[in-house]
């Protein structure tokens, strides 16, 4: 039987009702949440135009098919893309490519693009006409399934989209397959985790493995 250490001290817990405020100097919302994959999106409009962006609300939602999705805080040029084209490309952002995820970031006219900011370079994507990062080291071509706006439990509309994507076709650089599977930290994946700016780098020596009892 695993030892417990038994229930912490309720006088030792910060608590506290959302809509009632939280009392810090930072909203620790998604810094408990976290640290959290980056939903490193680029799409395009119907123009053309390319647009590439990172979005700290990414996770995957299933297997078979499998499904990704991300929410963006905001109309921004993601979401309007996506509902014109019904496509996008998620981007592995690693530790290497930091600085360059973090310029795509900026607030930029709809007509700049941003591959050209960060100096990366723009990839055509196989079954989607949206480009992927070519110097990350895995991507994901995804087909829209949903783009569903938000609300409170008041039924109210809030301005948020969540878009989930079923992954058409995946890239993955060969160095990070070994024996057949993929090394995860081998990547240096990073990770948003929360306050201004935040992040987390998984590496190999920080990992651990667990079977599950059944």
């Amino acid at each position: 039987m695993i030892e417990s250490k038994g229930p912490l001290n309720v006088q030792d817990f910060h608590f506290y009702e959302p809509l009632k405020g939280h009392g810090l100097k930072h909203d620790p919302f998604n810094a408990i949440i976290g640290p959290r994959p980056i939903g490193w999106i680029s799409s395009r409009d119907k123009q053309g135009q390319v647009n590439l962006a990172p979005y700290s609300f990414f996770n995957a939602f299933n297997y078979k098919p499998p499904i990704i999705g991300f929410s963006s805080v905001g109309p921004k040029d993601s979401i309007r893309n996506i509902i014109e084209t019904g496509e996008f490309v998620w981007n592995l952002a690693t530790k290497d490519l930091a600085k360059q995820m973090n310029a795509t970031a900026a607030h930029v006219p709809h007509e700049v693009d941003e591959f050209t900011i960060a100096g990366l370079t723009a990839v055509p994507g196989k079954f989607v006409s949206v480009p992927r990062v070519g110097e990350s080291r895995a991507a994901m071509e995804c087909k829209v399934l949903q783009v569903i706006q938000l609300h409170d439990k008041e039924g109210n509309k809030v301005p948020s989209w969540l878009t989930l994507g079923e992954v058409v076709a995946v890239y993955i650089d060969r160095s990070l397959i070994r024996d057949g599977v993929y090394q995860t930290a081998e990547a240096h994946p990073i990770l948003r985790a929360g306050r201004m700016g935040d992040y987390a780098e998984i590496k190999p020596e920080i990992m651990f493995e667990m079977t599950r009892p059944d």
